[in-house]
């Protein structure tokens, strides 16, 4: 776990022991000052108030004070893509996902480390190649069905089956590739039921982030009864097991949850109602949040920081630093397919600059395709400096002494992610240096659903914008899920395939001594290094804001985080 990591934990866990000693202060005053605290819960975006009851606590009823708000309104950039885990991988999609759905195991709040979730208990053979999972009793589908062992073989089976007559017209069920691979290479060899609360997976050879991989919110439990009543629909009407309820999605506007108030983990959520608002903008999205319309903002503009510092009925929350943003090439289309274009491309980005510009600070240069407070990371590895003139000098040595004939299509993100506030505007500088070494680069920015449709199609971007943030806190995630051959196309748009690259990454998930992995993956950012199919951009730390009386919010490192904890004070 990486200090940074460690650290933000601590600051959490210091202001939680202060919440609490204010908690009990305030809950001494509650009834001489209900009437202010009414006016104040009024005074939030989202609006829906509690009925009289006692003070709430993290861990203690669920009933809040008389007057405090109930209903969290949540800002964010980009509406999602659907809502059925198993077909998506966009962080938008999975956001709510992890609302609706629980996994058999999940991160500890604010890590990346394991622990029970559907699953309470579980024991791995000597050989790791068995896995058997305990469920955790009187657990219940948001259909009233019950969760058993039986269920979760057919959430596994639906995933691995080509054959599935639960996979719809349409959808991708490409993320599992790495789990449900071609039978010579996939990991998973059986899952099955052997009573009603155990199920047992066979794997066909180990893999060292087996527990981090089934922990990701893609690997949700849905309901199979709502699978099979609703077949195609479901990817709009998600049924699961989780700490919210879904009611109803408004295209591009808003998704609204409802508490389920038959959760398994008892006092929680602390809220009624969940609605997720789609503001593309920036700035829009900051002011929604100072006139009170949201209570929580997402991807905070690095351009708002001074003032949202400087307004006392707001705070500041950082996530914790675990991502990239980078340029990708499209390999399967000329002169793309030359590697020293692609490394004369990478002299003409200039990261600082646009750090500089767009990121107040809030960003370090990256230079491999994982984060650096990722064990395994290869920090002897420089980076392609900023050199245009280096740049020329490439593109004649590649045939090209006057810069690349006729114009390219340069797909900028059309949305503001943790790690690109704002991609049209960092894609237009990239795009006036490119020109100076002649390059020209049309930049188009379609809507994000299409958009993550066409750069993973790879059919009209030449050059694609993207970013990913860690999902397990292993470096399988970043390398392999991003960069191997069996990565395309499902995360791996550039289509890039080294057989040197896919033996090595093989090697490194069934290797269970971390020192050797560590190895393997420092030789793998050696390989990605030379072919360069990416510009490694930047390293962001995401910055999100909040109404001053929130709590209970504790951003991961991945991501997304369940919103079960938040309450309002």
């Amino acid at each position: 776990m990486s200090k940074v990591i460690l650290l933000n934990q601590l600051v959490h866990i210091l202001g939680g022991m202060k919440e609490m000693k204010k908690r009990r202060y305030h809950r001494f005053l509650g009834l001489m000052l209900a009437a202010v605290v009414v006016l104040a819960g009024c005074n939030g975006g989202g609006g829906s108030t509690a009925e009289p009851g006692g003070a709430t606590e993290p861990g203690e009823s669920t009933t809040p004070a008389p007057g405090v708000q109930t209903e969290l309104v949540m800002g964010r950039g980009g509406d999602s893509v659907a809502l059925d885990p198993a077909i998506v991988t966009d962080g938008e999609s999975l956001k709510i996902t992890q609302q609706v759905f629980d996994t058999l195991i999940d991160y500890k709040e604010g890590t990346t480390e394991v622990e029970g979730e559907l699953a309470e208990s579980w024991e791995v053979s000597p050989d790791g190649l068995k896995y058997v999972f305990k469920l955790r009793p009187g657990v219940k589908f948001h259909d009233g069905t019950d969760l058993d062992a039986e269920a979760v073989v057919f959430n596994f089976t639906r995933w691995s089956d080509p054959t599935s007559e639960f996979k719809f017209e349409g959808d991708s069920f490409d993320y599992y590739d790495s789990m449900f691979g071609p039978d010579g290479s996939r990991v998973i060899k059986e899952v099955k039921a052997i009573d009603e609360a155990t199920v047992e997976f066979t794997l066909n050879n180990p893999q060292a982030p087996f527990l981090q991989n089934i922990a990701m919110p893609s690997f949700g439990i849905a309901s199979p009864a709502a699978i099979q009543e609703k077949k195609e629909t479901f990817k709009s009407e998600p049924v699961g097991t989780g700490p919210f309820v879904f009611k109803e999605w408004k295209r591009s506007d808003s998704i609204t949850l409802d508490k389920n108030v038959s959760y398994w983990k008892e006092g929680y959520p602390k809220l009624e109602r969940v609605i997720v608002r789609s503001i593309p903008d920036n700035t829009a999205r900051f002011n929604a949040l100072q006139n009170g319309e949201i209570d929580l903002m997402e991807d905070l503009s690095p351009d708002h920081l001074s003032t949202l510092e400087s307004n006392s009925e707001l705070q500041k929350i950082e996530r914790p630093p675990f991502n990239l943003a980078y340029i990708g090439f499209n390999l399967k289309k000329q002169p793309f397919d030359n590697p020293k274009v692609r490394i004369a491309l990478n002299h003409a980005v200039n990261k600082q600059g646009i750090i500089d510009a767009f990121f107040a600070g809030q960003a370090v240069p990256a230079v491999n395709p994982m984060p650096p407070t990722l064990w395994g990371y290869n920090d002897k590895i420089a980076d392609y400096e900023y050199d245009l003139e280096k740049a020329k000098q490439l593109l004649a040595e590649a045939g090209y002494p006057d810069g690349l004939p006729g114009e390219y299509t340069f797909y900028a993100m059309p949305v503001s992610r943790p790690y690109m506030p704002d991609g049209k505007k960092v894609a237009e500088v990239i795009q006036a240096d490119f020109e100076k070494i002649g390059v020209k680069v049309n930049i188009e920015s379609p809507e994000w659903a299409t958009y993550l449709e066409d750069v993973q199609a790879g059919e009209k971007d030449d050059i694609y914008m993207l970013g990913w943030t860690g999902d397990n806190g292993d470096p399988d995630n970043f390398i392999y899920t991003l960069l191997d051959k069996d990565a395309i196309p499902s995360n791996n748009y550039s289509y890039y395939a080294n057989e040197e690259l896919h033996t090595i990454l093989v090697e490194a998930q069934q290797e269970t001594d971390q020192d050797k992995r560590s190895d393997l993956y420092m030789k793998a950012q050696e390989i990605i290094k030379a072919d360069a199919p990416w510009v490694p951009l930047v390293h962001t730390t995401p910055l999100l804001a909040a109404k001053a009386n929130l709590k209970g919010y504790v951003p991961a490192p991945t991501g997304s985080e369940s919103y079960e904890s938040i309450y309002f004070e």
